[in-house]
């Protein structure tokens, strides 16, 4: 009898699987309102005054609500499913003093700024689609979890399924991936799998164990926290002006012959800058390096239709990287937290091999938890995903990458605003749907200052921005006459990602005009 080797086990299950209310407040009693008819004999003005408190309702509505009938009856049809046992429902004991708490949760969760909304225009943070919301809490009925098919049967098949289309989306029929807790854990179990390479066949398997990770300066922290986490050595590399990592700089470590993956930014954290993957990609023939993508931020852009030609070259090529992370958390819809990891070669499985005396006992079939760091994970972050791209799939010219496409469209009108006003300075146009700028001022620390005074402004006319330190090398002071009597200065920062940030974006400068003024009046007081 010929045995096989557990990975090959591995890799064949793998494969198997691949194949594979308006909420509305109590109603007036008819009594109630016979008797108000009554007293007003004009049915009527009643009516109108009934329509009218609607409307004044419905101009203060902040939520959408209406999907919640819809969520009343999913549970309705979900329960059908378990017909057969007998009825185990779990009352609520004491209704009051819930509804207290719930209430009290409510009003602790005032305390925030209003992220939802168009106004808010400073992080990377977008609200959940509501398809997104309402699946997610009709799984948490079940509570299933991902890690094996013990505990998750449904949800991880849809996992299975919504990752393969993430994976489709940049051009991948096979693949090796899952969910994740956020781009760090996505990240982290990227790195980890390059580190276990070899260096046997080159770019093409891997790279060498224990080499060094490098990333750009403006690529995220995360790398260099998670590099010391995995026992490996870490280089930052230098940026050009435009904030992607530089070539040449690159070259120059490159030939020290001590790097063993090269980590290409797909839409940095601060400025939206896409690292020069083509090029990047023929240093890896030269150099023999593995090439991992983070696109936690950027990753869905590949769709939109709207993009430089610059840019549209690196998308072009992102399915040549040696793995992909892209957040679903970010311009995917969903809730936190949900990260996504995928790799090109589907043998990497291998290195996630390992035994449970307690799991994966109830089928055959590929189990999350044997391809994945992660245990425990919460399947109805895959089924509200499962539900989003079923709803809008991941197609060009599709709704969904229309919703993309009008954010970085509103990014490209407010830079232009920006660029046309000689109260500020810009560095350069947005990649994807980040702005940054500053207020022009004698000296860079002065601009620093009334960046931080117009972000307080704004703030205090319902416009929440953010800010970032730059370098001031990615600025042209001279033109502006800016003396650099430091080496970063604070900008202003807007993440236009929502598609709602286009029809708002009047409202936005609007504000943003006013507060600069206020700003640079008091400015001139002193």
């Amino acid at each position: 009898m010929i045995h096989e080797k557990p990975e090959d086990q591995l890799a064949k299950r793998l494969k198997r699987s691949l194949a594979t209310r308006e909420v509305r407040g109590p109603a007036r009693s008819r009594k109630r309102d016979s008797a108000m008819r009554g007293r007003d004999g004009d049915k009527g003005a009643h009516k109108k005054a009934g329509r009218q408190r609607k409307a004044s309702r419905s101009a203060h509505q902040m939520f959408e609500k209406d999907s919640l009938e819809i969520l009343r009856s999913a549970l309705d049809e979900l329960e059908k499913g378990f017909s057969q046992l007998p009825s185990a429902v779990t009352p609520i004991k004491n209704k009051k003093a819930f509804e207290k708490v719930i209430l009290e949760v409510a009003e602790r969760l005032k305390n925030n700024y209003p992220y939802f909304h168009p106004l808010y225009a400073g992080q990377m943070l977008k609200p959940p689609h509501s398809i997104a919301r309402i699946a997610y809490m009709l799984a948490m009925w079940i509570n299933p979890n991902n890690h094996a098919l013990d505990g998750g049967r449904a949800s991880s098949a849809m996992e299975k399924e919504a990752v393969a289309e993430i994976a489709k989306m940049f051009g991948w029929q096979t693949h090796v991936g899952h969910l994740t807790g956020g781009g760090t854990m996505a990240n982290l179990e990227a790195l980890w799998v390059a580190g276990q390479l070899s260096d046997e066949g080159g770019y093409a398997t891997g790279a060498n164990p224990g080499k060094k990770i490098v990333a750009s300066e403006q690529a995220h922290y995360t790398h260099s926290r998670i590099s010391s986490v995995l026992g490996l050595k870490f280089e930052s590399v230098a940026c050009d002006r435009s904030g992607r990592l530089d070539i040449e700089a690159l070259k120059g470590v490159l030939d020290n012959g001590e790097i063993g993956t090269v980590v290409a930014t797909i839409g940095t954290t601060a400025i939206g800058a896409i690292d020069p993957l083509p090029q990047l990609l023929e240093l890896r023939k030269q150099y023999g390096f593995r090439l991992h993508a983070d696109s936690a931020y950027g990753g869905y852009f590949t769709l939109v239709d709207n993009l430089s030609a610059e840019t549209r070259a690196v998308y072009d090529r992102l399915g040549e990287a040696d793995s992909i992370v892209i957040d679903p958390h970010k311009h995917g819809l969903q809730p936190y937290s949900c990260g996504c990891v995928i790799f090109r070669d589907p043998t990497v499985a291998r290195f996630y091999k390992h035994g449970s005396p307690y799991t994966y006992f109830t089928s055959a079939d590929l189990h999350l938890g044997e391809i994945s760091l992660e245990c425990s994970r919460a399947g109805a972050s895959a089924v509200g995903l499962w539900a989003t791209q079923k709803l809008l799939p991941l197609v060009k010219g599709g709704e969904f990458a229309k919703s993309l496409s009008a954010g970085r469209e509103a990014a490209l009108k407010l830079y232009s605003k920006l660029k046309a006003d000689k109260r500020f300075i810009t560095a350069f146009p947005p990649e994807l749907d980040i702005v940054v700028w500053a207020p022009v001022a004698e000296k860079v620390s002065t601009a620093s200052e009334l960046s931080r005074a117009i972000f307080d402004e704004a703030a205090k006319r319902n416009l929440h921005l953010a800010l970032v330190e730059l370098p001031t090398e990615i600025f042209d002071l001279a033109s502006a006459k800016m003396e650099r009597d430091r080496d970063t200065i604070t900008c202003l920062r807007s993440v236009l990602m929502k598609p709602e940030h286009k029809d708002w974006l009047g409202r936005i400068w609007e504000i943003l005009d006013k507060s600069a003024s206020e700003v640079v009046m008091d400015e001139r007081k002193k």
